[in-house]
């Protein structure tokens, strides 16, 4: 099956299509990240913070309670399971795209394996390996970068880039 550039010897009116659905769920993603960024949960400290509680800072302006198991069991299966998906739709998506092998391989992979690490790291940090933090963050900083750049590719590709014929 030659699936190397697929996404260019679609029609016009489906790549648009794709481009749209594409764009999309980009906006619901990058929404999530700002939802992130305001809740200071962007950085080690606010990732710890976040999840362990400060109520042993009497100067912190809003205090934060450690979480429940219950609230981290929701936390993780509904993003391991939502954003699996997105990463899976977008996974196939890249393997359409004209990109070589190995950067494709990596595009379609690499989420899962920073999804895992988020998640389970949050859970970890949340159990008290206080480390987690660091893993937590770079994770997540992967996994977004990862996600911005195989969007961004395949929206160029679908819109911009020459159409194939072979």
């Amino acid at each position: 099956m030659k699936y190397n550039g697929m996404l260019l010897r679609l029609p016009r009116e489906i790549r648009w299509f794709i481009a749209i659905f594409v764009i999309t769920l980009s906006v619901g993603f990058f929404s999530g990240l700002f939802f992130v960024e305001q809740t200071s949960t962007a950085s080690p400290s606010g990732i710890e913070e976040n999840y362990l509680g400060n109520e042993q800072d009497v100067e912190a302006e809003i205090m934060i309670f450690k979480k429940s198991q219950r609230e981290m069991m929701t936390l993780i299966h509904t993003h391991i399971l939502s954003l699996s998906m997105l990463f899976f739709l977008m996974g196939i998506l890249v393997w359409g795209t004209r990109l070589p092998r190995a950067l494709k391989m990596f595009l379609a992979i690499e989420p899962f394996l920073s999804l895992i690490l988020t998640f389970g790291g949050i859970y970890l940090l949340w159990y008290g390996i206080l480390w987690m933090k660091y893993l937590v963050s770079f994770s997540g900083m992967l996994m977004t970068v990862t996600y911005a750049l195989s969007s961004g590719l395949v929206v160029f590709q679908c819109l911009w880039a020459p159409k194939t014929t072979h």
